[in-house]
């Protein structure tokens, strides 16, 4: 029985080996397809992608700068003309003023008499 039983045992041990070799095979997926970007590109794409923002930033805030330095400029020259337009209006009145015959009325209205009847104006003058 010992026999008997030495093959019953190695007979059912090879049917459990040859079992458990014939298992189910495992379905590998192998991707047939290639990726449509790779990560390589992707990390690319990225470092492109970050540079146009930064260089679109840029370029907002030099416009931005540049905008407010015409209004700058733009104010500075209607400051000018206004100061133009205020120094020729006192120039005139510098004229008006040094105007001989008023200069005349003032003194007679003072009680000034004049000797001399010639009044030129100073800058008429010259010394040679």
């Amino acid at each position: 029985m010992a026999t008997s039983e030495a093959r019953n045992w190695q007979q059912s041990w090879q049917e459990q080996v040859t079992t458990r070799q014939v298992e189910p095979e495992r379905k590998v997926k192998v991707n047939g397809q290639k990726r449509w970007i790779t990560t390589g590109e992707k990390f690319i794409y990225s470092i492109v992608s970050v540079l146009t923002v930064v260089m679109l930033l840029f370029t907002v805030s030099y416009s931005i700068s540049l905008d407010s330095l015409n209004r700058n400029v733009q104010q500075l020259e209607q400051d000018v003309e206004q100061q133009q337009v205020q120094n020729e209006n006192l120039s005139y009145k510098v004229k008006e003023f040094s105007n001989p015959s008023r200069i005349l009325r003032i003194a007679k209205e003072n009680g000034l008499q004049i000797q001399n009847a010639s009044v030129k104006q100073a800058s008429q003058f010259t010394a040679n």
